[in-house]
């Protein structure tokens, strides 16, 4: 069986709904993968609104930038290099709280519908910033 490759030049961006200010990149789904793996991108300011997963755990390990997770009300400072585990049916939301864009790698397990989700939104930017995110070069 072959390994399915997915490279920075293939990257696409969605956001859940119009006029968000996070972008997702669905970079493994459940139709490859027990784990979902996301690319998120959060615009200077950004966050999502509170939401929950009631089935699923969603990790995030932060690859640039800096800014705030709050989970059932507790609140913890992230930045790039950090990982936090949100425990599943917890109310949570990031925000950037840097001057330039915020990434992580976003991991839902079990999916949980996340992947048709984020595939379900309107098509996002992606320019070459995002791609070095993925290529580990300066933007």
């Amino acid at each position: 069986m072959r390994p399915i490759l997915v490279g920075a030049a293939a990257l696409e961006f969605h956001h859940i709904t119009p006029g968000d200010t996070v972008r997702l990149a669905v970079l493994a789904g459940p139709e490859a993968s027990p784990v979902t793996v996301i690319l998120e991108a959060w615009d200077p300011g950004g966050a999502q609104p509170p939401n929950t997963h009631p089935g699923a755990v969603e990790t995030f390990v932060f690859l640039r930038g800096r800014g705030r997770a709050v989970c059932d009300g507790h609140e913890v400072a992230v930045a790039a290099g950090d990982t936090i585990v949100l425990p599943a049916g917890t109310v949570h939301h990031i925000h950037n709280e840097g001057e330039g864009r915020m990434y992580s790698l976003t991991l839902m397990c079990p999916d949980d519908g996340f992947a048709d989700l984020v595939r379900r939104g309107p098509v996002a930017p992606t320019d070459d910033e995002d791609r070095a995110v993925l290529r580990a070069l300066p933007a």
